[in-house]
């Protein structure tokens, strides 16, 4: 891995915290709440899928550690300022060790999910960069998403 771990944990930390932001200007109130319906997601289902992400793919993906992932229930749970909270600094607590463990060189875990990184690129850095991509683009719909439940 040619990416720096504590830079790579700046940008882990610089993204779920400003989740955690979000949720804090919604309050439990409305982190729940989907703006449009139920074709739309919740801030609180966003934060629960971005700490799973960032888990699957670190911990998963490149290190091999088992997984009873359910993306779908991901989208669906309800949760609290308080759980977000505590859920993102366990993720952000077990990132160092999966970063670790891929900066070791351990085997890869699971070649078959690599696959899907753009640009047919399936190294850790790529990797490392598809879950930062996600956790900002999420970020994004988050902030869009507060603002619209905000406004009403």
């Amino acid at each position: 891995m040619n990416l720096e771990i504590d830079t790579i944990e700046t940008y882990l930390r610089h993204a779920l915290g400003q989740m955690v932001q979000v949720a804090d200007r919604l309050g439990d109130d409305l982190l729940n709440e989907r703006p449009v319906g139920d074709e739309t997601n919740a801030v609180g289902a966003l934060i629960v899928h971005s700490c799973e992400v960032t888990s699957f793919w670190l911990g998963h993906v490149a290190g091999g550690l088992p997984t009873e992932r359910d993306r779908d229930r991901e989208f669906s749970r309800r949760t609290t300022v308080g759980e977000v909270r505590a859920m993102v600094e366990r993720t952000l607590a077990g990132t160092r060790a999966d970063l670790e463990r891929m900066a070791d060189g351990d085997p890869e875990a699971d070649p078959v999910l690599r696959q899907f990184l753009p640009g047919g690129d399936e190294s850790d850095d790529s990797l490392v960069l598809h879950v930062i991509e996600e956790l900002f683009q999420h970020l994004g719909h988050m902030e869009i998403t507060a603002d619209v439940l905000l406004a009403r």
